[in-house]
């Protein structure tokens, strides 16, 4: 009866331990998959950011060459050649994981046609074009590395200023100030197209610098970094400095004056490339923090699927080890049949009589002395 109720003890604790140890995996499997996901596409955030990092600096260059081309300065600056063979280091990096090989190469190829381009008008349009690609480009790099998808609201906001806003805005400026340039050089019946072009830009740039002035201001806000706001206050300053200066130049309603614009953009690109690299390296360092988190809910997970695998194995093994202690002491009680006690009969020299023999063949020979 007893080994029949130690036997279904038994049964049931290995049923128990089983219907435990079965949903803690499951649960471990999920949380250990939905944190790899989320590890991985952080890190493929990331990747966008070091790409982005790389174009910054070619924005910048190509306005440079766009302004100087027009002006007749027919070699390319020393700057547009750093800053394709640092995208080209990036691309040949990162290039496989956010798919923009092909993209790139076309963009390279266009780039290296622009010093061949002759005449302001043909040159300003063969960078228009080369801009365009390179907007198109960032566009890629947020879309495939799903910065755009970012659940945090401040890297959310960021993305946003720093891959379409900042690059936008600094194409756009670039554009408004060599079309109030080219303006100064044209005959008059050519002046009404471009001056429609310029006065589109002018619109287009209000436009860009609110759209980035309201990303990085909710970015500000809705960010736990201690450090974010302060880094963006004085960069973003002296953007609308910039912006301020560009506009007075401008002088939409009115003939733009090309010099104060030429030394406003100037200011405005300084800046922006300022704001663009302090943006980017907050991005990165909350990303990184992020990982981060990710890295210790991994331990965190590792360490609590061992403790509960030592519980079970704990559960499984504790029984048997308290069954084979209560059967070592039972096998080693002496039993009453048998016995090696000591006694007073216990010696063989010590044999007690044997009264009360019925041995028939003794009972007769007693008889027989009797007569």
């Amino acid at each position: 009866m007893n080994s029949r109720r130690t036997r279904l003890g038994s049964a049931l604790a290995v049923i128990l331990t089983v219907l435990v140890l079965v949903p803690t995996a499951v649960l471990f499997g999920r949380v250990w998959t939905d944190n790899s996901d989320k590890r991985s596409s952080t890190e493929l955030e990331l990747k966008g950011v070091e790409y982005m990092t790389a174009l910054t600096p070619l924005v910048s260059a190509l306005a440079e060459s766009q302004s100087t081309g027009i002006q007749g300065v027919s070699e390319a600056p020393e700057s547009l050649a750093a800053a394709v063979t640092r995208v080209s280091a990036a691309d040949a990096k990162l290039g496989d994981d956010l798919r923009t090989k092909e993209r790139w190469a076309d963009l390279k190829d266009k780039i290296s046609k622009l010093p061949k381009v002759t005449g302001p008008v043909n040159i300003l349009n063969a960078h228009v074009e080369a801009s365009d690609l390179t907007l198109a480009l960032y566009a890629a790099v947020r879309r495939n590395a799903q910065l755009n998808r970012d659940p945090d609201g401040d890297i959310s906001n960021l993305q946003q200023a720093v891959a379409v806003d900042m690059p936008t805005t600094v194409t756009r400026v670039n554009r408004m100030g060599d079309y109030a340039n080219l303006l100064q050089g044209l005959p008059a019946a050519s002046r009404p197209q471009v001056q429609a072009q310029f006065a589109h830009e002018v619109l287009t740039v209000q436009d860009n610098v609110k759209q980035l002035t309201e990303n990085l201001q909710a970015a500000v806000d809705n960010t736990e970094s201690d450090t974010l706001s302060g880094s963006l206050v004085s960069a973003l300053d002296s953007f609308r400095r910039g912006v301020e200066a560009m506009n007075r130049g401008a002088n939409p309603a009115g003939t733009p004056n090309a010099a104060t614009m030429s030394t406003a953009q100037t200011t405005l690109q300084t800046a922006l490339s300022n704001l663009a690299g302090i943006t980017l390296k907050e991005m990165e360092r909350l990303l990184d923090d992020r990982i981060g988190t990710y890295d210790y809910r991994r331990t965190e997970a590792i360490i609590m699927g061992a403790l509960a695998l030592l519980l079970v194995l704990g559960a499984l093994i504790w029984p048997a080890f308290t069954r084979r202690r209560e059967t070592e002491p039972a096998a080693e009680r002496p039993s009453d049949v048998g016995s090696n006690r000591p006694g007073p009969y216990n010696n063989p020299y010590d044999q007690a009589p044997g009264y009360g023999e019925l041995d028939p063949t003794r009972r007769g020979e007693r008889s027989g002395a009797l007569r």
